[in-house]
């Protein structure tokens, strides 16, 4: 999970539905990346990143380590 993602969206008021809108994707595919389900392409992480620039690409696609 991209626990930074969450939260700066959060943070911004930004749905999951309207995050999806910005990538052009479908907000099952926005979950699923989020959620590390499946990948961002370079696209969507560049778009992700020009919506908040005010954070660095590895803060905002850090992974969450999980714990055994």
């Amino acid at each position: 999970m991209y626990k930074n993602l969450v939260g700066i969206l959060k943070r911004k008021g930004i749905t999951i539905k309207a995050y999806a809108e910005l990538l052009g994707i479908s907000e099952k595919s926005a979950q699923n990346k989020i959620y590390a389900r499946t990948e961002f392409t370079l696209g969507e992480a560049l778009k992700t990143c020009a919506l908040m620039p005010e954070y660095k690409m590895d803060y905002i696609f850090a992974m969450e380590e999980k714990v055994a």
